[in-house]
């Protein structure tokens, strides 16, 4: 490669970075679909100037790095709650995080070069570039956080979820960016851009015509049960310090015995964030009567750590008006090197047992998703924190609840903009199974959101206090929530074997 050539691929790659960026404004906290839109439509522009699949490929990894590191900011905070210590670690952590996701991307792109024909070479990016979506949702356990499709959640758009998904909604967005690109690129005779031009614009006007549509369907009655949340506002850097931790345990049991609005009902049930309890459950004797007491009769699920033996699990208990405990939920899918270190119970048949669960050093999981009775309020679903962006955890549940609790602690991730991209991917769990969430967060967003993914009320990030609210109703199960991502997957491996049939077709 010569140096005019090697100048003109980094120009490439930084463009692409920035277009990438720029398609990171799609989320929250900025939440402007349309930078998305233009950003990756930009960026594929320039990815299919590229001659060669290695050209293309790091064209790609530079749009990744760009776009995911902006999604991901918010990567840097947990580092800063203890800065002193591990503030240097952030711009690491966000940079390898940034990359390595990035990297999906790149051998997405380059494939779709080897694919295709070069005529189609912006189909067969936008159809790998959805598969490689789908696959970092599942590789090494996943990480669907920031796909595209979370970008229209504050528009009809959202609706289509109920049908393709987050995930389908990612393809729709990586498919328009690609046509974008091939409209403008050069050597398109105008017949060729009006095709283009005429199949673009029907798909977002049908798209547009199913969302409304959807949405202005009357929703189903209101559940005759009332849920309080919790909402305590414990900062991270307080939350476990001794001299202030059972402060925040007052402060809830003072917002569980606190009086409705007048001409209001009591609650039926309480609902504090995940760890709302800094200690182990099997301590709590004491404590849950006093819980039990504050709510007055009413049900009340708080999140705890739970031991049984030398493990322990990231858990919600649910107390009855005794203090009794009348069940448990353990979280199942835990955080990689957050919650628990991969292999560490591997490790520990060899003698090294400070990375394994299995003896303390970590959580462990827990056997799985789980429905649970909560009296009048009907059966739950819990989650808990990070495996609400997983529809798949949803879908492997015994059976379909009512409705769906989320508990998380957000505290460790700031109050700019990861919360509120928390928030969003819980709306979609609501329209993707057509049932509401309940959300209930130590420093905010709480929310009652209707199946719908609209939010009926809300604690705003930062602020302690409880909320009161009706339990919305449950619409019938969606299609989303019988196929999931399988008819997706389907379409991508047809269509890129198709193409790839089509060039070899061609080359004879």
């Amino acid at each position: 490669m010569t140096k005019p050539s090697r100048l003109a691929s980094v120009r490439a790659v930084i463009a692409t970075s920035i277009m990438g960026a720029v398609a990171a404004l799609g989320h929250a906290p900025f939440d402007w679909p349309i930078f998305t839109l233009i950003g990756l439509a930009a960026a594929t522009y320039i990815i299919l100037k590229g001659d060669r699949p290695k050209q293309a490929a790091l064209r790609a990894w530079g749009l990744g790095i760009g776009y995911f590191g902006v999604t991901l900011s918010w990567l840097v905070e947990p580092f800063l709650v203890d800065a002193a210590r591990y503030g240097w670690m952030a711009p690491f952590a966000l940079l390898f995080m940034a990359a390595g996701l990035a990297l999906l991307w790149a051998i997405a792109a380059g494939l779709s070069h080897r694919i295709a024909p070069t005529s189609l070479h912006w189909l067969s990016l936008a159809l790998a570039l959805t598969g490689a979506e789908m696959i970092r949702g599942w590789l090494f356990t996943g990480f669907p956080w920031g796909n595209p499709g979370h970008v229209w959640i504050e528009t009809p758009f959202a609706q289509l979820a109920a049908y393709i998904g987050a995930s389908g909604l990612g393809a729709l967005t990586l498919f328009m960016a690609a046509l974008m690109a091939k409209i403008v690129e050069q050597g398109q005779g105008l017949r060729a851009r009006l095709i283009l031009l005429t199949l673009g614009a029907v798909i977002a006007m049908g798209a547009l015509t199913i969302g409304v549509s959807r949405g202005q369907k009357q929703l189903p009655a209101d559940r005759d049960a009332t849920l309080r949340l919790v909402q305590p506002n414990a900062p991270q850097h307080l939350k476990w310090d001794p001299r202030y931790a059972y402060d925040f345990v007052t402060r809830q049991i003072d917002f569980t015995a606190a009086d409705p609005a007048p001409g209001q009902p009591r609650p039926d049930l309480v609902i504090w964030p995940e760890t709302a309890v800094p200690t182990l459950l099997e301590w709590t004797d004491t404590l849950r009567v006093d819980i039990a007491e504050a709510a007055k009769g009413a049900l009340v699920m708080f999140g705890v750590q739970r031991g049984d033996g030398l493990q322990y699990f990231n858990s919600l208990a649910l107390v009855g008006p005794t203090g009794e405990v009348q069940a448990t939920y353990d979280k199942h899918h835990l955080v990689p090197f957050g919650e628990y270190i991969p292999l560490g119970d591997w490790l520990e048949q060899f003698g090294i047992s400070a990375f394994a669960s299995r003896v303390g050093n970590g959580y462990s999981a827990g056997p799985g998703a789980q429905v649970l009775d909560v009296g009048v309020a009907g059966s739950v679903l819990p989650l808990i924190c990070y495996e609400a962006v997983f529809p798949r955890d949803i879908r492997s549940a015994p059976e379909r609840a009512d409705w769906i609790l989320h508990a998380t602690n957000d505290a460790w991730f700031g109050d700019y903009s990861m919360p509120y991209q928390h928030l969003a991917q819980a709306r979609y769990r609501a329209i993707e199974f057509g049932l509401p969430v309940i959300r209930v967060a130590n420093t905010g967003v709480s929310a009652v959101i209707d199946p719908r993914g609209q939010l009926r009320a809300t604690i705003p990030l930062g602020q302690a206090g409880f909320l009161d609210a009706r339990l919305p109703g449950a619409e019938p199960p969606t299609p989303y929530s019988r196929y999931g991502d399988i008819p997706l997957a389907v379409l991508i491996i047809v269509a890129l074997c198709g193409l790839f049939a089509r060039r070899v077709v061609k080359a004879r």
